[in-house]
């Protein structure tokens, strides 16, 4: 069904590239950015799939961002950090995060953390980290 002159989009995860970060202040993180309308004509949402590997990011830091984000476990084990507080995490949880609030997830786990992850944003650009800045002992303000 075709409303407004949106149309379905199909993606498959295969297709999609493989980016990350891998440095001192964000750790290392990969993800595929599936739905993003600077990549497919969607809007409202922007969706992807994380790895974590083991001890994944490490360091760990958390951030924040403007939107609200959710994440669903595919699989693996891990915590994730939601304004000082930990919880749990392996598959079939599914965490909210409001938008500004300081959080990170965390692979504790011996097999690859997989979250699914859903920004309400028309697109993963629109998305801005925020860090904690480096206390003058290199730790974390």
């Amino acid at each position: 069904m075709e409303m407004d002159g949106v149309r379905g989009v199909v993606v498959h995860e295969a297709e999609c590239p493989v980016e990350g970060w891998d440095d001192p202040i964000r750790g290392k993180v990969l993800w595929r950015t599936l739905l993003s309308g600077d990549r497919t004509p969607t809007s409202g949402l922007t969706l992807g799939v994380t790895d974590l590997g083991p001890g994944q990011p490490s360091p760990f830091h958390p951030h924040r961002h403007a939107q609200s984000e959710a994440y669903y476990v595919l699989s693996g084990e891990g915590i994730v950090h939601i304004a000082g507080e930990e919880h749990a995490l392996r598959a079939g949880t599914s965490v909210f995060i409001p938008g500004g609030e300081w959080h990170g997830a965390r692979n504790t786990g011996r097999e690859p953390l997989r979250l699914l992850y859903v920004f309400a944003a028309d697109s993963f650009g629109e998305v801005h980290y925020v860090f904690p800045e480096p206390d003058r002992q290199g730790g974390l303000a």
